[in-house]
């Protein structure tokens, strides 16, 4: 298959599943294996032209919020910077197991259904109504998004629901989620960058520009699609989807072996 095709997909997929709580890690690494797909779509360039295309979309979407956290809210920035702490050090940390021994299948499935469980509990524990952000807050939400560096867990899905726990309103929890996120992305996309120059990578750049454009879409509908969703209904929508993604990719998984 060609290898662009292959980029539009996959860039389609990255934009829609890094926003939506449902793992973008569980449908990259799930889409090639279950099609076989291998080659470009793998390589640095790849990786680079996701994260690229969807820290476009987050600084499309979030560009007037950003302006007023710098000049105005610079304690939504500090809390910002100490919620990025603790993925910036488990990415540091354990990237190497995270990258090999945690992109298992069967991993992707234990974590799609104890996270979407875990997701059911908050939406029915949660008070759903403050919009306001504390360092507790941060704290706790930036350690949920270290969690979400493990495949299957959905760094949206996971910190959504921890702001859900702190009793944050489910709309201002994705917000919130989303801004966290935009230095954490803005860094996996810096990191490939540097190993891709470490290691002397050339660049197919047809391939970039397809992925970073194809992310960056998809991203900004993805984004502008579940805060109007979240306004009015709870994420159970994607709890069954996880759950439904979990028992394919299960009966695939064994199908298949």
């Amino acid at each position: 298959m060609d290898e662009l095709f292959k980029a539009i997909i996959l860039g389609i997929i990255q934009g829609i599943t890094e926003f939506l709580p449902i793992s973008s890690t569980a449908h990259l690494v799930i889409t090639p294996w279950i099609f076989g797909w291998s080659g470009v779509v793998n390589s640095l360039s790849f990786d680079i032209a996701v994260h690229m295309g969807t820290l476009i979309s987050l600084l499309y979407c979030f560009w007037k919020d950003w302006i007023n956290i710098f000049f105005r809210e610079r304690k939504m920035l500090l809390f910002i910077i100490i919620g990025t702490i603790p993925a910036g050090i488990a990415g540091v940390a354990f990237h190497d197991l995270i990258e090999s021994a945690l992109r298992h299948p069967l991993i992707i499935v234990v974590t799609l259904i104890l996270v979407g469980f875990l997701m059911l509990y908050a939406e029915k524990v949660g008070k759903k109504l403050i919009r306001s952000i504390t360092l507790s807050d941060a704290v706790v939400i930036g350690t949920a998004q270290a969690i979400a560096l493990i495949p299957g867990v959905s760094r949206s899905g996971i910190t959504i629901t921890a702001g859900l726990f702190k009793g944050l309103d489910r709309a201002y929890a994705a917000k919130f989620s989303f801004l966290l996120s935009t230095p954490a992305i803005a860094g996996a996309a810096m990191l490939d960058f540097y190993k891709s120059i470490k290691i002397g990578h050339s660049h197919d750049y047809s391939l970039f520009i397809i992925g970073v454009i194809s992310a960056a879409i998809t991203g900004i509908i993805a984004i502008k699609f579940l805060l109007s969703f979240l306004q009015k209904y709870p994420l159970n929508l994607f709890i069954y989807y996880r759950w439904f993604l979990a028992v394919v990719i299960f009966l695939l998984y064994f199908f298949r072996n």
